[in-house]
């Protein structure tokens, strides 16, 4: 049903791959002491009182060629690459980016064919990470900057680890709407019939998690789903179209991740955002090393730099809320400290997800 517009890329690699195959997203804890909690408050080395890979010269010998299979934005993979390169310029860094969902469906076709290529990915959400595990298409890898991160963040497996920490929140047109709605019933009420919009689950890996909590959350549930298709809320492929529909005037709600909306209202838009009363589900964009990599050393060395006070650092200077403990995150976001989350038991959204798309596009035919 959608077409995929996304910038694509040639890839090619030197061998043939030896091994095929929540937040959010709460792990099962390790239960280091050491380690700081999801909530933060846990006692944790502050920033920069050990070494951080970032912090010293890069490893000599690491180069190449490594994949990176993103769903973040283009502009900030971008980014994310060129701060790499800067301390790593002998790998060259080759990108694809499309929505998780397409991406997925890109690996399992590759799957099919016999040759994964990508080497490294940084996908929306842990329940797409936890499908991929099952399949057993990753590689394990403990990187030592995950110690600055909650164990419940953190695959025990180390088969990946949340990156950031991406909330999906209300927004709306302050040019259309009074007062900044508070609960996410706004999006049910008869003031926003024919005025909502949401991203599709099809495409979104972040829509397909929020439609698994928020089926299975008590006080919403396929009820709640169900007012809002009676209440003629609009469905459309990303989360990026979403922000458009509502910092545009077209929509007066959306349902769209906080980043997005801070950045637009930073650029003058007429747009704003509430984290509803009722908690908000979250993902942290868990990154992963496929188990088929020709190169792992640089897979290594990418997988710490994102995760180290470097690599957190520029992704508060994106626009996102770190993951790190001790970054605090960019004005106008909250931090996990003091973000109220709606999540669900990671097994059951991984295992029910094709199923949970399936009603989707049965109540709302796309």
């Amino acid at each position: 049903m959608y077409i995929n517009q996304e910038r694509l890329f040639t890839f090619k690699k030197t061998s043939v791959i030896a091994v095929m195959a929540a937040a959010m997203m709460i792990f099962s804890a390790c239960g280091s002491p050491a380690k700081p909690a999801a909530n933060g408050n846990a006692g944790t080395p502050a920033a920069g009182s050990e070494q951080s890979q970032s912090e010293g010269a890069a490893p000599a010998g690491i180069a190449g060629q490594l994949t990176f299979y993103t769903s973040q934005p283009e502009e900030d993979a971008a980014q994310l690459v060129q701060a790499f390169n800067k301390k790593y310029p002998d790998v060259k860094v080759e990108t694809f980016r499309s929505g998780t969902e397409e991406v997925t469906a890109k690996i399992q076709a590759e799957k099919q064919a016999g040759s994964v290529q990508a080497d490294v990915l940084l996908l929306a959400d842990a329940v797409t990470f936890e499908g991929l595990k099952q399949e057993d298409l990753l590689l394990s890898y403990k990187s030592p900057e995950a110690e600055h991160i909650a164990d419940e963040l953190v695959d025990p497996d180390g088969m990946y680890t949340g990156t950031k920490v991406i909330a999906t929140i209300l927004a709306a047109n302050t040019d259309k709407v009074p007062a900044l709605p508070t609960s996410w019933q706004a999006l049910a009420s008869a003031d926003s019939k024919d005025a909502a919009i949401m991203p599709s689950p099809l495409y979104s890996g972040a829509a397909a998690y929020n439609i698994g909590v928020f089926s299975r959350t008590e006080g919403f549930g396929w009820d709640y789903l169900q007012v809002l298709k009676d209440n003629n809320i609009s469905v459309i492929k990303g989360n990026g179209a979403v922000l458009k529909a509502v910092a545009s005037g077209e929509k007066s709600y959306g349902m769209v991740v906080d980043y997005m909306v801070v950045r637009e209202k930073a650029k003058g838009s007429p747009i704003d955002l509430s984290y509803p009363s009722e908690g908000v589900p979250i993902i942290t964009e868990p990154i992963a090393i496929m188990k088929g990599t020709d190169n792992q050393e640089a897979a290594q060395a990418f997988v710490d730099f994102v995760l180290s006070e470097e690599g957190q650092k520029l992704s508060v200077e994106i626009g996102y809320t770190p993951i790190r403990e001790g970054v605090a995150p960019p004005e106008g976001l909250k931090g996990i400290a003091d973000i109220k989350i709606l999540s669900g038991d990671l097994n059951t959204l991984t295992q029910e997800r094709e199923a949970d798309k399936k009603k989707f596009t049965e109540l709302f035919g796309n």
